[in-house]
């Protein structure tokens, strides 16, 4: 009786813990792939949203470097701090670069401009508090057509986001906003796939030019 009470309870209690764990199945699928072969360390480890989880062949792009990606689409930045334990400390990357902060501000017209800074900041913090010196980059909020109310939220996030990485040391601010813009302002479309939010090929290859500057080798 006591075991059937349990089991009871178990299943009762179940969606309400899958719904305070979101993307527990993405973690658990990222450990399962470390538990078949550990990331090896030193790697440029790709943290944030579905621009990255979508990026299956990104390690092409980047012959030279090499490439960890541990995005999980839909995620926002509280999600990636949540995670933190997860997907940044285990690896003992030589770099972190992050794109986050789409999906903040697309869940509800409430999240300011500020909200979205902060919760960068205390990524960055939480971050920092372990690793010290990792240089640390931040991929600016890309104009989506299909987030086009967006665009002026993305683009002052960005500049503040700028800003502050200009104070801290070992930072870096890759803007790829500016160069996804056609020459009225809007977002380039043939960048994007049907949805109009995620990249093809094309947008893609214009983060690999932008980003292999600041690359760490």
């Amino acid at each position: 009786m006591i075991n059937k009470i349990k089991y009871c309870t178990l299943v009762f209690l179940w969606p309400v813990l899958a719904w305070a764990q979101p993307f527990a199945s993405d973690i658990a699928a990222f450990k399962k792939l470390d538990s078949i072969s550990f990331p090896a360390a030193r790697q440029v480890l790709l943290i944030g949203s579905s621009s990255f989880t979508n990026w299956k062949d990104v390690q092409n792009y980047f012959l030279e470097y090499p490439i960890l990606n541990r995005g999980f689409g839909g995620s926002s930045l509280p999600d990636v701090i949540y995670y933190a334990n997860d997907l940044i400390f285990p690896y003992r990357p030589k770099q972190i670069i992050i794109y986050c902060g789409e999906n903040d501000f697309a869940a509800s017209d409430t999240v300011s401009v500020q909200v979205v800074v902060d919760r960068f900041k205390n990524l960055f913090n939480v971050i920092r508090a372990k690793y010290k010196k990792i240089p640390v980059a931040y991929i600016s909020m890309k104009p989506s057509p299909s987030r086009t109310k967006l665009m002026p939220k993305f683009n002052v996030a960005n500049n503040l986001i700028k800003q502050y990485l200009k104070s801290k040391s070992n930072t870096a601010y890759i803007d790829v906003y500016t160069a996804m813009l056609d020459a009225d302002g809007s977002a380039m479309a043939d960048l994007f796939v049907r949805d109009k939010l995620h990249m093809n090929a094309k947008g893609y290859a214009i983060w690999q030019r932008i980003m292999i500057p600041f690359l760490k080798k």
